[in-house]
């Protein structure tokens, strides 16, 4: 039977880079059809752009991005669609701590990027835990409730 200590899910809609320019792209349509109302139907074409903006935006709050799990002395992440499940095992990581995510204020949604050394996984927040491996690979892992779960990753290290 596997025990679960820890369980986020994290969706694409609440990033607040891609939230943000959705937004600013719907208003910008809603007030270029505003000033080309004077123009005559033509104009109706801003409208309706605007209106499929907002409803993308809606529908993008119910995608999952990623979701992050510690079973059983493992950290699982099962991103969406097609893409992987990672697994690392919680015996192999040296060290855990908690992390500003970037220096950016505005960051784009990744799973599983590998850059440099480090692989990131991220939807939105400012904060992250760094999980380093025997090998000296980085884990970066972005997540609304950072204090907790680097909580339980000490716990589970410290075992």
């Amino acid at each position: 039977m596997s025990i679960s200590t820890f369980h986020e899910k994290q969706y694409l809609g609440l990033n607040k880079n891609s939230l943000s320019r959705r937004l600013v792209l719907g208003i910008f349509s809603f007030l270029a059809y505003y000033f080309s109302a004077s123009i005559g139907s033509k104009g109706d074409v801003y409208f309706f752009i605007g209106i499929c903006i907002i409803l993308i935006s809606i529908l993008l709050l119910f995608v999952l991005h990623f979701e992050t799990k510690i079973v059983n002395g493992s950290l699982i992440l099962d991103g969406i669609w097609t893409s992987r499940k990672v697994k690392i095992d919680l015996l192999s990581i040296n060290s855990c701590k908690m992390v500003n995510y970037s220096k950016y204020i505005l960051n784009r949604s990744v799973y599983n990027l590998h850059r440099k050394g480090v692989v990131r996984f991220y939807t939105r927040g400012s904060e992250a835990i760094e999980l380093t491996d025997r090998d000296g690979l980085k884990y970066i892992i972005g997540s609304q409730n950072t204090s907790e779960l680097n909580r339980i990753i000490n716990a589970i290290l410290k075992k």
